[in-house]
C-alpha cells in the first residue's frame, strides 16, 4: 500500500514516537525509576551532558534531586548507593562492561575495552605480570629519571623567569605536570620519554602503519579530545560509524584524534621493536613485559595485540596522573595550612641532600597519603559511573532495593559517592587530609573510596600510579613554593575521565631546602 505524500508527516511522527516509545516500554520494570528530562526514553539526553563535558554533575544533581536510583537511558539505571558497589563491580556477579566502551576501540579491543569475560580474563593475566611487585620496582629508575628532568627545568624556569618584585615565575601548572605525566609513561611503555619536558611542548610522532613516514600531532590534545569523543559516543554507540560525517567538528575532529592516538603507538612500538634496537635492549619497562605476554594460543603477542595493549597503556597513564597532580596542587594552595604541614612533615623525613626521593623513602609518609588519597575523592579524576551490563540469561538481581534483569547496565556514580555527606560527613565539600587518619576513617567510608575502581576490571596499573604520585608529590612540595595567581575555581570538564583546563600558579625554589 502506497502512503500519500499528506500522510508523510503522520508516518515520520509516528516512527519518531515509536523510536523513543520503544526503547521505553521494553523495560517495564524501570519505569517506576526517575529520570531528568526524557532520559528514559532517548540515550540523547546522557550523550548531550556528555558532548557538553558535564556529564558527571548532571547526573550528580539528578541523584541531589531523585535519589539513589536515577534512569539515565533507557537502560541504563545509575545507582548512588555505595553498597552497589561490590553487587555492581564486584568478583564473580557475571556482570559485563556494555557496549559504551565500544566506543574505545581503535587498533582492536585491549583489555579496558575488552568486552567479552573469557577474553578478558585472557588479557588480564597476559598483562597482570607486567605490573607485579618485582616489574614495579624496575619501573621506578625511568620514573626518577624523567621527575629529575622536571625539576631541572623548573629550577631553569623559577631562575630564569621570575618576577623581580616576587620572586615567583608564574606558569600553567597543568601543561608541565602532562609534560611529565606522558614523558613517564613514554618511557614506562615504549622505551624512551616523549622529550615534552626537555622541550617544554606537547609533541608526538605519529604513523598509519609501521611503514609509513611520520607527522607530528599535540599528544595531550590528542588525547582529551579521544577521550571527550568516545565517552559522548559511548552513550550512544549506534552512531559511531557515522561520527566523522556528524557536522560538529567536536566529532569530525575527535575521530581523528582517534586515529591519531592509534598512530602513536604504532610509530613508538614500530621505533621499539626493530632488530637493531632489540638486539642491544636490557630496558625492562612495561613494553619489554608485554613482549613476554601470551596470546590465547600460547604464542607471544602479535604486533597488532602488542600495540593495542601498548595503547591502552598510554592512555591509562597519562592524563589520570597529570589531572590527579594536577588537582592536588590545586586543592592544596586553596587550603590553608595544608602545604606548611606537608612541606614540614617532608623536611622532617627526607634527607637534605636529595631532589628526588626514591619510592621506599615516601611510601610511609602518611599525611602525604592523606594528601593524594583526599584529591582522588574531591577531585575524583575518574568521575562518571562506568557502565556494567546483566548478561542474556542471568538471574533477576536486587540492587538498591530494586529488582534488574538481563540487559540492564547499571553504573555507580564515583563523583557523587565521593562527595556524599552520608558517607563523609558534613565537610564532604571540604578537603580535609586528616579525614583519613586510621581514627579517624572508616570502614563504610575505605569501601566507598573507588579511585581506580573495583573488582576484576579496576585498574591494573594502579601500584605504579600511586608510586609516580607520591614521588611527584613529595618532589615538587619539597622543593617548590607556590602561590595561586587565578582568582578563580580550577575549571574542568569531563571526557572519558575529568580533567583540569589549566591551574595558572607562581612557582619558585624554597629557600628552605
Amino acid at each position: 500500500m502506497l502512503v500519500s505524500i499528506e500522510n508523510l508527516p503522520f508516518l515520520a511522527g509516528g516512527l519518531l514516537l515509536a523510536y523513543f516509545l520503544v526503547p521505553y516500554l521494553q523495560r517495564s520494570r524501570l519505569r517506576d525509576i526517575p529520570s531528568p528530562s526524557f532520559a528514559a526514553f532517548s540515550n540523547f539526553w546522557l550523550l548531550i551532558q556528555a558532548r557538553q563535558g558535564k556529564r558527571f554533575l548532571s547526573v550528580d544533581a539528578a541523584h541531589k534531586k531523585y535519589g539513589k536510583l536515577v534512569r539515565i537511558a533507557p537502560k541504563h539505571v545509575s545507582v548512588a548507593d555505595d553498597e552497589a558497589i561490590t553487587a555492581i563491580y564486584g568478583h564473580g556477579n557475571g556482570f559485563l562492561k556494555a557496549d559504551f566502551y565500544d566506543a574505545f576501540v581503535s587498533i582492536r579491543r585491549g583489555l579496558f575495552n575488552t568486552r567479552d569475560r573469557i577474553e578478558h580474563t585472557r588479557k588480564r593475566k597476559t598483562v597482570s605480570h607486567t605490573f607485579s611487585a618485582k616489574s614495579i620496582g624496575q619501573f621506578e629508575q625511568y620514573i626518577h629519571h624523567n621527575i629529575e628532568t622536571f625539576v631541572n627545568q623548573w629550577s631553569r624556569l623559577a631562575q630564569l623567569q621570575a618576577n623581580p618584585k616576587t620572586g615567583y615565575a608564574s606558569l600553567d601548572a597543568l601543561n608541565w605536570f602532562n609534560y611529565l605525566a606522558f614523558d613517564i609513561i613514554g618511557d614506562l611503555a615504549f622505551g624512551a620519554p616523549f622529550g615534552m619536558l626537555e622541550k617544554g611542548k606537547d609533541f608526538a610522532e605519529v604513523r598509519k602503519s609501521p611503514n609509513e613516514p611520520p607527522k607530528y600531532v599535540a599528544a595531550i590534545e590528542v588525547l582529551n579530545r579521544r577521550g571527550e569523543v568516545s565517552a559522548t559516543l559511548g552513550c550512544m554507540p549506534s552512531l559511531i560509524p557515522f561520527a566523522k560525517y556528524i557536522p560538529d567538528k567536536f566529532f569530525t575532529e575527535g575521530m581523528q584524534a582517534v586515529e591519531n592516538l592509534a598512530g602513536i603507538a604504532i610509530a613508538r612500538v614500530s621505533e621499539r621493536v626493530k632488530p637493531e634496537v632489540m638486539a642491544s635492549n636490557t630496558r625492562v619497562d612495561l613494553l619489554a613485559r608485554l613482549m613476554e605476554g601470551k596470546d590465547h594460543t600460547g604464542n607471544l603477542l602479535g604486533r597488532e595485540e602488542l600495540t593495542a595493549e601498548a595503547l591502552t597503556q598510554l592512555i591509562a597513564g597519562s592524563d589520570t596522573t597529570s589531572n590527579t597532580a594536577c588537582a592536588i596542587l590545586y586543592w592544596c594552595l586553596r587550603t590553608p595550612g595544608v602545604i606548611s604541614k606537608l612541606q614540614k612533615t617532608l623536611d622532617d623525613a627526607l634527607p637534605k641532600d636529595i631532589d628526588v626521593p626514591t619510592h621506599s623513602m615516601v611510601k610511609d609518609i602518611p599525611y602525604l597519603q592523606w594528601v593524594i588519597w583526599e584529591t582522588m575523592r574531591i577531585h575524583s579524576t575518574s568521575a562518571m559511573g562506568l557502565p556494567r551490563e546483566i548478561p542474556a540469561g542471568a538471574d533477576p538481581v536486587t540492587i538498591a532495593g530494586h529488582v534488574f534483569g538481563p540487559g540492564d547496565v547499571l553504573s555507580v556514580p564515583s563523583y557523587t559517592i565521593h562527595r556524599s555527606k552520608t558517607i563523609w560527613g558534613p565537610d564532604a565539600e571540604e578537603f580535609v587530609p586528616e579525614r583519613w587518619s586510621p581514627e579517624r576513617l572508616t570502614p563504610r567510608q575505605k569501601a566507598a573510596f573507588i579511585p581506580f575502581s573495583h573488582g576484576p576490571r579496576a585498574c591494573v596499573g594502579r601500584n605504579v600510579a600511586e608510586m609516580e604520585l607520591l614521588v611527584m608529590g613529595a618532589t615538587v612540595f619539597r622543593l617548590f613554593e607556590f602561590q595561586l595567581e587565578q582568582d578563580f575555581p580550577m575549571e574542568t570538564r569531563e571526557g572519558f575521565l575529568r580533567k583540569p583546563l589549566g591551574l595558572q600558579v607562581g612557582m619558585r625554589r624554597r629557600t628552605a631546602v
